[in-house]
């Protein structure tokens, strides 16, 4: 590592903590989880979803996965609500971030908390009971990834109870990319 860079990296990471900080209570306030926030490079937008919509933002550390690729922290995803009625339940999901991510719906067991699924060899949580995802650059449903700065969403029907909503690329499960949705 060379002496400009350690020079300069306690000031990155005090502006990124700082950034990450503020930016979900500034972009709950100024209304950043609407449609058109959620695709800032204007690639593309998501068509009236029915039934409650969530909106999902899927970040990253732009590559700087320190401690190893999937380093817990380094990924997130956020969530405008994290309850929901049961029924109709729409997520348009924003990647927000420089790695390509995807949006993969799984129930949660009552005795189980998010962040705790086995991790298999391949780096990838077992998607066994997905319900649906959004991994569809500039489209609905599964694809293969949703790219940096587009969105895609999907409509699922949920009945009571809890899920986990994952980034299941490689890597990025352990890197903290899972939330945590309460259906009523």
């Amino acid at each position: 590592m060379n002496s400009r860079w350690v020079r300069w990296w306690p000031a990155a990471a005090a502006v990124l903590v700082l950034a990450g900080g503020s930016s979900v209570a500034v972009a709950a306030a100024s209304g950043a989880f609407s449609s058109r926030a959620l695709a800032p490079n204007g690639e593309c937008s998501a068509p009236s979803l029915p039934g409650v919509v969530i909106d999902v933002k899927l970040a990253d550390m732009g590559g700087m996965m320190w401690g190893g690729y999937g380093a817990r922290g380094t990924t997130r995803i956020s969530l405008s609500s994290d309850t929901a009625a049961a029924g109709t339940v729409s997520f348009r999901v924003a990647n927000t971030g420089r790695l390509v991510h995807e949006l993969v719906v799984l129930p949660l067991a009552p005795s189980h908390t998010v962040g705790e699924r086995p991790i298999g060899a391949d780096n990838r949580v077992s998607e066994k009971g997905s319900l649906g995802e959004a991994s569809n650059t500039c489209g609905q449903g599964a694809g293969a990834g949703i790219d940096a700065g587009a969105i895609s969403w999907v409509t699922l029907h949920l009945n009571a109870g809890n899920y986990e909503l994952v980034c299941n690329i490689p890597g990025h499960y352990a890197g903290g990319m899972f939330a945590k949705l309460r259906v009523g």
